[in-house]
């Protein structure tokens, strides 16, 4: 910050540590969303799933309020170069945890959908999918209240674990479905939830990058093999 007193570096210092625990707080509950979406989904518990749906709503508050604290602090602060870029990425990056929590309330709903569905094979592929998935999501918040931007690149490289076992999913679900007509309905919900969780990823890795901006000051260079979204 620019020209800033002691008292202010401290205010302001202060004040960034309380958006990271925002952030870091929608993170564990985004993460603890998908896992208990897919818990349930393994499980048809469909009671479980409801509260999953209800409990997103907690997301939906805490992102109103680090955008009201992120936009105050900007006002009030004015932070500079560095500063300003860890404000503003915890401002997007609310907004990204918020999605991925709509992901696990989307998968939350399919729920009921199969609660009479007999065993289906490629759910083992979803549950590791959902696994890596979830991994990326909580390595990246850390890297953001590390401020490493390294750490954001390794999980960016993670991404591509997750597009194989959406492929793989997608093909053995195919598969199932073309095997007995049967199997089509409940193939196409779990190919809904396979999509799902390679939004998660995804926006993992969109946070990565919002990190290493913030960290570094530069542009992460594109990844080999990276598709446009």
């Amino acid at each position: 910050m620019q020209q800033a007193s002691g008292h202010t570096l401290k205010a302001f210092d202060e004040d960034i540590e309380r958006l990271r625990a925002l952030i870091s707080q929608m993170g564990g509950l985004a993460e603890h969303a998908i896992e208990e979406a897919m818990r349930c989904l393994m499980q048809r518990d469909i009671e479980g799933a409801a509260r999953v749906v209800e409990e997103d709503k907690k997301l939906d508050v805490l992102e109103i309020e680090t955008e009201r604290r992120a936009v105050q602090l900007i006002a009030l602060r004015a932070p500079m170069a560095g500063d300003l870029r860890d404000v503003v990425a915890a401002l997007k990056i609310s907004g990204v945890v918020e999605r991925i929590g709509d992901y696990a309330k989307n998968i939350a709903r399919r729920v009921p959908l199969l609660e009479n569905v007999g065993k289906i094979e490629p759910l083992s592929l979803l549950s590791e999918m959902a696994r890596i998935s979830t991994e990326m999501v909580h390595n990246v918040l850390d890297a953001f209240v590390e401020r490493d931007a390294q750490a954001a690149v390794r999980v960016c490289e993670r991404d591509a674990a997750v597009d194989d076992f959406y492929d793989s999913v997608f093909r053995t679900l195919l598969t199932h479905m073309m095997e007995n007509p049967q199997n089509i309905g409940p193939s196409a919900h779990l190919l809904f939830v396979a999509k799902n969780l390679e939004r998660v990823g995804d926006h993992a890795t969109n946070i990565a990058e919002m990190v290493y901006y913030a960290a570094s000051g530069e542009h992460m260079a594109d990844r080999p093999g990276k598709s446009p979204r």
